[in-house]
């Protein structure tokens, strides 16, 4: 599925499950949770913090996911295209970048 796809299957979800999109405020404090929830796991999982006996049948991909919902929640009610939006930063990343880390010694 690419981003486009996502964005119109998530607009159909809204409109048979979901009743209506969340305003973009409370969409936002709701990735803003979404993404702590991410970094909870990264940090306990994978850092330096340990890991809680509940937080370990915590679904990484799923919180992930949960982040991803919540932005194409996001760029459909604020008319944003993602996939052209996507495309547009990847290719500025590439034209941008194509060497930068190829000569960072730090990565070598």
């Amino acid at each position: 599925m690419n981003i486009e796809n996502a964005q119109e299957t998530v607009d159909a979800w809204i409109k048979e499950h979901g009743v209506r999109y969340f305003n973009e405020l409370t969409n936002m404090a709701q990735l803003t949770e979404e993404v702590g929830e991410v970094a909870r796991i990264i940090a306990r999982r994978y850092g330096e913090q340990s890991e809680k006996e509940s937080d370990k049948a915590k679904d990484l991909g799923e919180e992930l996911a949960d982040v991803v919902f919540v932005v194409l929640c996001l760029a459909n009610q604020t008319g944003i295209d993602l996939q052209e939006a996507f495309d547009k930063k990847l290719n500025l990343k590439t034209q941008r970048d194509k060497d930068r880390h190829k000569n960072n010694k730090k990565l070598l």
